[in-house]
């Protein structure tokens, strides 16, 4: 059984959200007897030119023909594509007759403009999640999460994660001895461990003006350390009450929850680059005990910490 794949472009997609399906879908194809065609689809057809430069030779929507599964690409272009009437259209019309619908990053938005997500979970670019919130407040956003199945409807993170979608969707269709196999042969993970938190680029969002931005970084210096939001708002020279407000408004979270993912970047570096015992880890970065550290590492990673050290040492 040779199931059609169609994805769908438009002007400025980002190249990267089609080829990493394309590959891997190509590789399980060869692996399991043309299990895959491919098709490119566009509101016109012929030739779209991505955010790269690099121009892609597609079908029109009108000549698709039936579909197993349809993916939607993002990228930049993803604003302009998300006001077409047509598109909106041609999507509607394939919940009917299409077994998957799926979005690759910003390709959600198409998705969530023609009414598709309504009610359901749904993730989007970590970078374009809150516009997302904002414009769609009937969708359940996961703004962490790499993919997320929510029945025939599948969404997954920013660019890259459309390799983790196809992955999934091949060991779906086909087993996850043979989705394995395709992510070994890309060099790629079978399930990535963690989200999508961008744990580096805390210190970056410290507040529009960079209100936050010192403390963040003492925070980070002092990890062991008892940080509760008296501490914190004692350094600020703010009452507590103020502190929590204003830094939610500035930074997007609240005191305790940035103090955890400051904990849990430094942790994860230990756990993934070094030999330190769990213990010591746990202790060093605030956790205090490991038990504490393992339930936070289960909440954003959706893996204990042994299990994350074993499978970077097998990368």
């Amino acid at each position: 059984m040779t199931r059609r794949i169609g994805i769908l472009l438009y002007p400025d997609f980002q190249l990267l959200d089609a080829a990493g399906p394309i590959t891997a879908f190509e590789i399980a194809g060869r692996m399991a007897g043309d299990a895959y065609a491919l098709t490119l689809l566009s509101r016109d057809g012929g030739a779209i030119r991505s955010s790269a430069g690099i121009v892609l030779d597609t079908m029109s929507v009108q000549d698709a023909g039936p579909l197993d599964t349809l993916i939607v690409v993002g990228g930049d272009g993803s604003r302009n594509a998300m006001h077409c009437p047509d598109l909106r259209a041609f999507l509607r019309a394939r919940t009917n007759d299409t077994r998957r619908l799926c979005s690759v990053c910003s390709g959600a938005f198409l998705l969530a403009v023609a009414s598709l997500l309504d009610g359901r979970r749904a993730t989007t670019h970590w970078q374009r999640a809150e516009e997302f919130i904002r414009l769609f407040p009937h969708v359940r956003v996961d703004p962490d999460a790499i993919h997320i199945q929510d029945g025939a409807v599948w969404t997954s993170a920013g660019i890259s994660a459309g390799i983790d979608l196809a992955l999934a969707l091949i060991g779906d269709d086909l087993g996850d001895a043979l989705s394995r196999r395709v992510a070994q042969q890309m060099v790629v993970f079978h399930r990535r461990p963690g989200g999508q938190s961008q744990f580096s680029a805390l210190l970056e969002m410290g507040g529009g003006e960079g209100r936050f931005t010192e403390l963040l970084g003492w925070i980070r210096s002092h990890l062991h350390n008892r940080l509760t939001v008296e501490t914190l708002a004692d350094r600020m020279a703010m009452s507590p009450r103020n502190f929590t407000r204003t830094f939610r408004l500035s930074v997007g979270m609240s005191p305790a929850k940035a103090v955890e993912r400051l904990r849990l970047e430094a942790a994860r570096e230990r756990v993934e680059h070094s030999d330190t015992p769990i213990e010591a880890i746990a202790a060093n970065a605030g956790f205090h005990n490991p038990e504490r550290m393992r339930r936070a590492f289960l909440r954003a990673f959706g893996q204990p910490p042994q299990a994350m050290r074993r499978n970077a040492s097998a990368m």
